[in-house]
């Protein structure tokens, strides 16, 4: 699928020992696949809910995606000062979504939103400590970046984050290898509206439905831009967006149900 730039920069190509499609066991039919030949299985992600008491209108099972038009809807720099009206529309669309949170500015800040994101059910993944570019920095900050934001999940959550989105989706075998090492997977995405270049709701929606397939990943983001030249389209599109996916048949799911019955592995790169 296409590389698409996040905040203006490209992706880099990453060295793997080959791309590998899960089998009846995986994903099926969904077309996610990972980018690494890794066999080793991550611990599940746990907290991550088939149900809850704060959102009634989420099924009590998850959607087996082998068989169910799947998407995945994911918000990056998260959390910030408008993601309680991000979460306000998604519960009352009955959604569930991942949130890739970033550790210094945003954890730390609001966790009180954090907690709130694992108590309705969202899935609470990491960005980083502080979006340093990890394919530009040494192996010591790199992992640095990651165990600090992991972490700073984990202390208010109380388990850690299996997944890393790397900021700009920039990774290469040295980071790979450290996210083997430290159990988690990578997940980059597959439809992005740029929602950092535009303010307009509406672009931002028809670039998410153009680009969107079954077992998609949408990247969008949450974060409030001071300079008011972004970022600011993006809630409200959140409504036509999902409304436009579900008349198309696409059950909203976590990056880890669209996984299941499959577990991330580790160093794999899922987009």
């Amino acid at each position: 699928m296409p590389r698409i730039p996040h905040r203006g920069s490209w992706v880099t190509t990453l060295v793997t020992a080959s791309a590998l499609a899960f089998g009846p066991s995986g994903c099926g039919g969904n077309g996610l696949t990972p980018r690494d030949g890794t066999t080793k299985q991550a611990p599940s992600a746990s907290g991550t809910a088939t149900g809850s008491a704060h959102n009634p209108q989420r099924p009590q099972r998850p959607a087996d995606c082998r068989r169910a038009k799947c998407v995945a809807l994911t918000f990056d720099d998260s959390p910030s000062a408008r993601t309680p009206r991000i979460l306000d529309i998604l519960r009352r669309y009955g959604v569930h979504a991942t949130f890739f949170t970033l550790g210094k500015h945003h954890v730390r800040k609001y966790p009180g939103t954090v907690g709130r994101m694992a108590a309705e059910g969202h899935e609470v993944e990491t960005l980083t400590w502080s979006h340093r570019i990890l394919t530009e920095i040494s192996p010591a900050d790199a992992r640095k970046e990651i165990t600090q934001g992991r972490d700073a999940v984990a202390k208010v959550i109380g388990h850690r984050p299996v997944l890393l989105r790397p900021p700009e989706g920039r990774t290469n075998a040295t980071v790979t290898a450290i996210c083997r090492q430290l159990g988690m997977a990578q997940v980059l995405w597959s439809a992005s509206a740029s929602d950092y270049q535009t303010t307009d709701s509406g672009l931002i929606s028809s670039r998410i439905l153009a680009e969107t397939g079954p077992g998609g990943i949408i990247l969008l983001h949450d974060l409030v831009d001071p300079t008011n030249r972004g970022y600011n389209g993006t809630v409200a599109a959140i409504p036509g967006i999902i409304s436009a996916l579900k008349a198309r048949g696409y059950t909203f799911v976590t990056i880890t149900e669209l996984l299941a019955p499959a577990r991330p592995r580790p160093g794999a790169v899922y987009e």
